[in-house]
């Protein structure tokens, strides 16, 4: 032992680790690690070694750990109740305390309020029963219940002594108003009503306006011999129940006066209130003289000293706007309108910024705001606005009847557009919009301004003489050229067509008339000189040159006469009333239709007609120049009734009846242009055919029988001089219909023009007798004959037609043999041109050749 002392040995019962309450409170502490831990360090190194070792459990230590763990914490968390158990113990005996000192407190206050509240109920009590007692010493008022009564019988005594208060004050008046009637009777003065006056103040005031109010009545029922009142006087001089007696003063004579002068002293406070911008003051002499008589004067002395209209009145002698360019403008048809006058616009755009300005101080300086902008409105349209409109409209009137329409519209739409930015702006209502008075007032003065203008039939009237001197201008040198122009002097056609010239006479005549008219202005002369492209109106009618340019249709013309016509559709759908607005276009189309329609469209198609007609039997080729003048026709008539039909009808759909007769109006005018154009088409056609036949009629026998010496000749030819003749007229007519019509149209005259061919050229070759040179030559023309029509734009089935040509040459070069084949496709119908070749028509083709009596070509036939 002392050994293993001395030499520092390990003792017998090692020292265990140590531990702290940290170690088992860090939150990475685990049961399991820590036992494992002491596990490793309890088994002895010699132990540990050996080879028969068991391994040591440390489960049982692992629980028993984990007991004395559980066991430890029960006994820390209950060392912590305790502690705050004592902690809620201590908090819990001062709230206690206080809350019986806050107990004692509150018994206090209710005490107290308890000792206050029966003091006011015996107050109260006490006033209650000195009530009742006044009542039943003042008004004889029964006791009621004390609950209720109280205040009722309050109430009943305020209103007793306000009515005796009235009567009071009634008494008074009336005492004062007989001592004022006294006075005026006696003495002719108001010396008590004057002194009132004197004192100032706007209550006074009103008792001065309502005192001379009444004296006037009494006056005039007291003393009616001032007021001129004799009827009725008997002898007694009693007149009503009144007796008559003879005043030394006409109290009417001083009444009036008073009355005078006192509204004289309002208006002039009025005024100088005005000029200080005092509108309180204002609106108080307003009120006043508003109960004296209506509040009339001072609504004129507002309105007729306002300095807007004085300044106006300055420069109303001012003239109209001399700018020649705006006026140039204004009588120009094809240049664009260039608004309203400038010295109007400038008035306008003044009243503008003044009725604004003046609504906020009518507002704050009249009780009856509307009345006075009322008067307002009306004096500013009536005077200062309609003088303008008056002078710019006369001036206009002396330029031209355009201008005048140009400055009409102009004007209204302007002025149209101040009436919407004031109400708008709501004037005395801003920010919102005006009232509905107001609004009216508005509306009826724009109407008002224009109604001398739009009144009845006038406007349009105006349109439509505008309308005529325009076209009439444009087509003059249209009209002269076709009423010189030659027409056929007999046939029916020529009956018809002498309407068109009385029409184009009226048309020319009425526009000479006009250029000599006393009251025509030089503006609008030069413009209808301009526009007519004439120099001067100064040489005789018939002295006027001019050329084949002039009569023919122009689209640019019609669509400049559109434009004219789409101008004074907007100024009449914008000045007249939606219920005029079809009466209005219905007389804008009859003058479209009778001027573009009859005097333009329908005398060149006359004239077209005239030109085709007079050609149909001359021995030379005809002149096919009128067929292009188809096309301009048909452009201009479809122009027109795409105009009509989506804009004038359209207008008129408010009123049936007119609507139903503007489209039977249309669909027969338009029918009439259509069945004209199916007129000249037609003729051409004739023509056309005429000559072809007698072109035909022209062809030599020997062109298909040609003689062995003439073999070379024929080969080296191409087509007979006839066959080239009429391709070369037949083309000339294609380039031409092409030129008058298109698309389907142009299908159709082809289609009929190739039929009407093919019917003559069947029956032409069926003449001839035809030799196997021959034959080899009509193949030729009939080959040429064929590609000329099939170069026009043909239907299929007027193709497969033309084609039969080609199988008639073949009948005349082929042999027996290839004749009897084809022989076996004819058809078995009547003799005729058609898709396919008859027998009929087959034998009279192969009669025709030279060889036709041979055996074979007999055996052909009679196999038939």
């Amino acid at each position: 032992m002392e050994r293993a002392a001395s030499g520092g040995s390990r003792a017998l019962f090692p020292k265990g680790p140590s531990f702290t309450l940290e170690d088992f409170s860090n939150k990475d502490f685990i049961v399991r690690d820590f036992v494992d831990s002491l596990a490793e360090t309890a088994v002895p190194a010699n132990r540990r070694s050996g080879p028969a070792q068991q391994a040591f459990d440390p489960k049982p230590l692992i629980r028993t750990f984990e007991m004395m763990l559980m066991v430890l914490g029960r006994l820390d968390a209950l060392a912590q109740l305790g502690v705050l158990s004592e902690e809620l113990q201590e908090n819990e005996s001062e709230l206690l305390s206080q809350v019986r000192r806050a107990e004692i407190q509150h018994d206090q206050t209710l005490d107290t309020l308890g000792r206050k509240l029966d003091q006011s109920m015996a107050q109260f009590e006490a006033l209650d029963l000195s009530l009742n007692e006044q009542s039943t010493t003042i008004g004889g008022f029964e006791r009621g219940n004390r609950s209720d009564e109280g205040g009722n019988i309050a109430v009943q005594i305020g209103e007793k002594l306000e009515e005796l208060d009235r009567k009071r004050r009634r008494a008074r008046d009336a005492n004062f108003l007989i001592q004022c009637w006294v006075e005026v009777s006696d003495t002719g003065k108001l010396t008590s009503l004057e002194d009132i006056q004197r004192q100032g103040g706007a209550e006074n005031k009103v008792r001065c306006a309502v005192i001379a109010r009444q004296l006037t009545r009494i006056s005039q029922r007291l003393d009616p011999t001032s007021w001129g009142q004799t009827n009725g006087f008997r002898g007694n001089g009693i007149t009503n129940g009144v007796t008559g007696t003879s005043r030394k003063h006409n109290t009417r004579e001083v009444l009036e006066k008073f009355c005078e002068t006192l509204e004289q002293d309002l208006l002039k406070q009025f005024n100088n209130s005005y000029r200080r911008q005092n509108f309180d003051d204002m609106m108080e002499c307003a009120k006043v003289l508003h109960d004296f008589n209506g509040g009339a004067s001072v609504i004129a002395v507002f309105v007729n000293q306002h300095q807007f209209f004085i300044d106006r009145d300055q420069l109303i002698t001012d003239e109209v706007t001399t700018d020649g360019e705006m006026w140039d403008q204004l009588t120009d048809p094809d240049a664009e309108p260039p608004g309203v006058e400038p010295s109007l616009q400038s008035l306008i755009d003044e009243v503008k910024i003044v009725m604004q300005e003046e609504s906020f101080i009518i507002k704050r300086a009249f009780p009856f705001a509307e009345t006075v902008l009322g008067k307002f409105i009306q004096r500013v349209f009536q005077q200062s606005i309609q003088q303008r409109l008056e002078m710019v409209l006369e001036k206009a009137t002396t330029v031209s009847s355009l201008a005048f329409l140009r400055s009409l519209h102009a004007s209204r739409s302007y002025i149209s557009a101040l009436v919407e930015d004031l109400k708008a702006h709501g004037l005395t209502e801003h920010p919102e919009p005006v009232s509905a008075q107001i609004s009216q007032t508005l509306d009826q003065q724009l109407e008002e301004l224009f109604v001398p203008y739009l009144v009845g039939t006038s406007y349009i009237d105006r349109e439509r003489r505008s309308l005529e001197e325009l076209y009439s201008s444009l087509l003059f040198k249209f009209t002269i050229y076709h009423s010189r122009r030659k027409r056929a002097p007999t046939g029916f056609m020529a009956a018809i067509a002498q309407q068109g010239n009385q029409m184009l006479a009226s048309a020319k005549d009425a526009y000479m008339e006009r250029l000599d008219s006393s009251d025509l202005t030089a503006t609008q002369k030069a413009m209808m000189l301009r526009v007519a492209g004439l120099k001067d109106n100064s040489n005789n009618k018939n002295d006027i040159e001019v050329s084949d340019e002039d009569g023919v249709l122009s689209t640019a013309n019609a669509k400049r006469m559109m434009t004219w016509l789409a101008e004074s559709v907007r100024r009449a759908l914008e000045l007249g009333s939606a219920s005029e607005t079809p009466k209005d276009v219905s007389v804008l189309l009859n003058f479209l239709l009778t001027t573009m329609g009859q005097v333009y469209v329908e005398t060149a198609l006359d004239a077209a007609l005239d030109a085709a007609t007079a050609q149909e039997n001359i021995k030379t080729e005809p002149d096919l120049s009128y067929l292009p003048s188809i096309r301009p026709a048909v452009t201009i008539t479809n122009i027109m009734s795409r105009f009509i039909t989506t804009v004038l009808i359209r207008l008129a759909e408010g009123n049936a009846t007119v609507r139903r007769n503007m489209e039977a109006q249309t669909k027969m005018a338009l029918g009439a242009t259509e069945k004209k154009t199916n007129s000249v088409m037609r003729s051409t056609m004739d023509v056309a055919l005429n000559y072809v036949n007698r072109s035909l009629s022209q062809q030599k026998k020997a062109d298909f029988r040609p003689k062995d010496t003439d073999l070379e000749s024929v080969v080296d030819s191409l087509q007979t001089p006839t066959c080239l003749a009429i391709c070369t007229f037949l083309d000339k007519v294609a380039a031409a219909s092409g030129q008058a019509v298109d698309g389907r149209n142009l299908e159709m005259f082809s289609g009929e023009l190739a039929l009407a061919v093919h019917a003559l050229l069947f029956e032409h070759f069926k003449k001839f007798q035809v030799n196997a040179t021959g034959g080899l030559m009509m193949t030729k023309d009939i080959a040429k004959y064929v590609s000329t029509m099939k170069g026009w734009p043909l239907a299929r089935e007027v193709e497969g037609i033309v084609e039969v040509l080609t199988e008639i040459g073949y009948l005349f070069i082929i042999g027996p043999e290839a004749l009897r084949e084809r022989s076996r496709n004819l058809g078995s119908g009547p003799p005729g041109p058609g898709k396919k070749l008859q027998k009929a028509d087959f034998k009279a083709f192969v009669q025709r050749r030279e060889d036709s009596s041979t055996v074979g070509i007999q055996s052909v036939l009679a196999g038939l």
